[in-house]
């Protein structure tokens, strides 16, 4: 936000209003429309504080942007790798589903060392459409030739979690986003299941298998 307000501090000011962030601890309030949404549902608010149209142009501009700033304070939660080459191993085929440009999502894969580990990247701009809708999840379903109900999309927003029912898959909720365990009693009604983090993933697979060995499903990530 201050790179395209060049200096103008009421121009910032006003970018900062309309993303919902909190200046003071420097993070965006889980109700910003960054937190979950694409640029193409925010993008258009920050056009109209620049006095733009929201052209695809701009919008890749935003999109690069946040992809190069958000490279630079990357940081894992647990050990990503070490969890997804667990699930690797036991034949799950993994993905990205997210409303961040597709770009981006491989950057940061490679960046987290977990791009040789999901073989299907979905951003808002990848013709699938963005969550809530469920085409993301639809399109990774058919992908690998498996019914949505064998497919487990696991995230930590009410729009990961209604683009899984959407899609008639399985909803795994994680509490590690921006609210942490506070999220829960808002993300709960919506989930099949509720784990503290993807590092809980593997004990809830076992315990599908020991309920219904041949059911096991593939995942989908946001």
């Amino acid at each position: 936000m201050e790179v395209l307000a060049e200096g103008d501090r009421a121009l910032l000011e006003q970018l900062v209003l309309v993303s919902e962030f909190d200046a003071a601890s420097l993070a965006f309030r889980p109700s910003s429309p960054l937190v979950a949404g694409s640029s193409a549902q925010w993008g258009p608010l920050w056009a109209e504080v620049l006095g733009e149209a929201p052209t695809p142009a701009l919008l890749t501009r935003f999109d690069t942007l946040l992809s190069e700033r958000g490279l630079r304070s990357l940081a894992p939660i647990g050990e990503p790798r070490a969890v997804l080459a667990r699930l690797a191993r036991r034949g799950l085929p993994l993905g990205i589903a997210t409303n961040d440009a597709e770009a981006s999502a491989r950057a940061q894969a490679e960046a987290l060392g977990i791009q040789d580990l999901v073989g299907y990247v979905a951003g808002y701009d990848s013709g699938h459409g963005s969550k809530p809708d469920p085409g993301m999840v639809t399109a990774f379903a058919r992908a690998h030739g498996l019914p949505a109900g064998r497919v487990a999309m696991v995230g930590d927003s009410t729009h990961d979690l209604v683009a899984a029912r959407a899609a008639g898959a399985i909803a795994v909720a994680v509490l590690t986003g921006p609210r942490g365990r506070a999220a829960e009693a808002e993300i709960a009604p919506l989930a099949d299941a509720v784990l503290g983090s993807i590092g809980d993933l593997e004990a809830w697979l076992d315990g599908l298998d020991a309920a219904m060995p041949l059911q096991t499903p593939a995942m989908g990530r946001a």
